[in-house]
């Protein structure tokens, strides 16, 4: 059975459901989220798609790398 993790969740919501997310994210390029701070505070308002597109990495890219891991992506709005 898939893991599901929800992209309209903020990432400090995702991580504290699920810490892997944060090793996800920095093995496709999110460094600073190891950071505490970042994660506590920028954390708190991004998302995976706000933060793809202004790191300009591919929402595809992102989805295959939990689908790998897996991970069900959805996307509630």
């Amino acid at each position: 059975m898939s893991r599901v993790i929800d992209f309209s969740k903020t990432v400090y919501e995702l991580s504290r459901e699920n810490p892997e997310v944060i090793e996800i994210m920095k093995d496709i390029g999110f460094e600073s989220i190891v950071n505490p701070g970042m994660l506590n505070t920028v954390g708190r308002i991004m998302t995976i798609p706000k933060g793809a597109a202004l790191k300009g990495i591919s929402v595809e890219r992102i989805k295959e790398a939990f689908q790998q891991k897996g991970y069900l992506v959805v996307e509630y709005h």
